[in-house]
């Protein structure tokens, strides 16, 4: 009974420290995040692309300089999306920052996301709702 009662003490903290999701990269997990000024989508500019900062295992904006992010993703000149890939399950705070070329006016705004298990090896379409 005693051998059972101190394996079973054993096995616990195993299973507590193996369940808990690590957000962060060196996964299989992309999200692409779509930065929406008044629901229109913000483009990404030659001098100005939409950047995504994303902190790790935070439900609440951190900061707003990059210091206080774990890593950042920069989208691509042309498109109205910002790819952040290899991504594990856990959770994200994302601030995303662009210009609004229609008011000549730098837009950013930030909210937390979940990346479940089982969409570890999907693509998540993300809208990011940012404002001046």
């Amino acid at each position: 009974m005693k051998k059972n009662l101190a394996f079973l003490f054993l096995l616990i903290p195993i299973l507590v420290f193996s369940s808990c999701k690590k957000a962060g990269t060196g996964g299989d997990a992309t999200l692409v995040v779509y930065l929406k000024h008044h629901e229109m989508p913000i483009p990404n500019h030659i001098g100005y692309p939409d950047t995504v900062f994303m902190k790790f295992n935070a439900k609440e904006l951190p900061g707003t300089t990059a210091a206080d992010f774990d890593t950042y993703f920069i989208g691509e000149e042309g498109e109205d999306h910002v790819h952040c890939e290899n991504l594990k399950p856990g959770t994200y705070y994302l601030f995303g920052v662009g210009m609004d070329t229609t008011i000549s006016s730098r837009v950013k705004g930030g909210f937390s996301v979940k990346i479940k298990h089982s969409d570890s090896k999907k693509e998540t379409d993300i809208n990011l709702q940012v404002t001046e």
